[in-house]
């Protein structure tokens, strides 16, 4: 039975696309980087090295848990470093807690949980699907996506969403039991029972972890911080931009890359 778990969202948390680097530091001070998404032959996604190794450190002393939005193939191009070359993490979250995955592979007892709160709780994806067809307008929508036929995704022109139309999306969707996430160009519809913190919860039950550390960056990860005993957010995403803030939640002011490897180091001192 682990003391501590760990568990943190992906996406410009602990790794970070080009686009969301942001380092603001003349080239020559750059932090050295690692690639740990490659797709298609590109790498997409980095850590500093720095990171990477507080990350190898933090796994050899508790469970480290993903949590991401990712649907499970996504999730799966992401090697993140561990204590060992062919470390994967005991337990990871896909689809905003959509799929448990224990040693890699899908808990199907989860995913039977999961079918059962949605149906019960929340309105078919169909319709969500429909009405996000019928009011985003492809002048500045670019993708329309199902993940994992469990929830829907817009990629749009941000600049160009016209004002108000988050709000009403997020009303409209309230009503019917799902909620709206805008991060980066992604506009996530995700329904309510689907939550990080509810995956998270799971985990805690079967590790019988006394004391959780999160970190996250949305919206979509506010549960997952609450869920948790301690958690940190970066000083950028949805949550520093809304100025949300919760006990035993600390707010970095660190942003982009940097702030995933503060997270981390934050992280470590706990455990050590």
């Amino acid at each position: 039975m682990p003391q501590f778990l760990v568990a943190s969202d992906l996406d410009r948390t602990l790794v970070y696309s080009n686009r969301a680097l942001a380092l603001d530091v003349p080239d020559r001070l750059a932090p050295r980087l690692l690639a740990v998404e490659v797709h298609d032959g590109k790498a997409l996604s980095f850590m500093t090295e720095q990171a990477a190794a507080l990350l190898a450190e933090i796994a050899a002393l508790a469970p480290v848990v993903p949590v991401t939005t990712r649907t499970r193939a996504q999730y799966e191009r992401i090697h993140l470093p561990g204590p060992t070359a062919d470390w994967i993490p005991p337990y990871a979250v896909c689809s905003n807690g959509g799929h448990l995955l224990v040693d890699g592979v899908p808990d199907q007892d989860w995913q039977r949980e999961i079918r059962t709160r949605l149906d019960e709780r929340s309105a078919p994806l169909p319709e969500v699907v429909e009405h996000l067809a019928l009011t985003a307008d492809p002048e500045w929508t670019h993708k329309r996506r199902v993940a994992d036929e469990l929830f829907a995704y817009l990629v749009v022109e941000r600049a160009e969403l016209p004002p108000g139309w988050i709000e009403d999306l997020t009303a409209w969707c309230a009503e019917r039991g799902w909620t709206v996430s805008l991060q980066g160009r992604k506009v996530y519809a995700v329904p309510a029972p689907l939550s990080k913190g509810a995956a998270l919860e799971e985990v805690r039950r079967r590790t019988g972890a006394r004391t959780v550390l999160a970190a996250g960056d949305s919206l979509l990860d506010a549960e997952l911080l609450l869920a948790a005993d301690l958690a940190w957010r970066p000083g950028h995403g949805e949550l520093a931009e809304t100025g949300w803030t919760a006990p035993d939640v600390t707010a970095l002011t660190e942003t982009g890359v940097g702030a995933g490897e503060e997270i981390l180091r934050q992280m470590l001192k706990h455990l050590g």
